[in-house]
């Protein structure tokens, strides 16, 4: 076979392909998972496609970085469970790093679910302020 023929079945099999793949994908499942069906679920979403953030199971991350170029935060399940203050690096790729402190009583509102707030400390004349969610 000729390679100007070869190219040619080739692009008509990944025209005929592509599109047969994403139906598969996309069609309903019967697995059990997500929908209705939280008893076989094994991310604990009860039934949920959106499960409820929960920091003593899953930690949690900055949701937001005001004027973010690079920076982010994990707080780990360990430290919330621990619950006493812990300063944090939020370099992320940026080029440089700033830090930002979780005070114990911070890490109790963690432990209810709820959102912290904290300012980070001022490198090269800028800060941020970090919005921290649970997981």
């Amino acid at each position: 076979m000729k390679r100007k023929a070869f190219i040619k079945k080739i692009t008509g099999a990944l025209l005929l392909a592509i599109p047969a793949y994403a139906m598969v994908n996309c069609s309903s499942s019967d697995d059990g998972y997500g929908g209705n069906n939280g008893n076989n679920d094994p991310y604990n979403n009860n039934g949920n496609d959106n499960p409820t953030p929960d920091c003593l199971q899953n930690g949690a991350t900055a949701s937001s970085i005001s004027n973010n170029h690079g920076h982010s935060l994990t707080v780990s399940k360990a430290d919330i469970e621990a619950g006493v203050d812990k300063t944090y690096s939020i370099m992320g790729t940026a080029d440089h790093d700033h830090q930002i402190t979780i005070s114990a009583t911070d890490f109790n509102t963690l432990k209810s679910n709820m959102q912290i707030g904290e300012n980070s400390t001022t490198v090269q004349s800028h800060s941020h302020t970090v919005t921290i969610s649970c997981a």
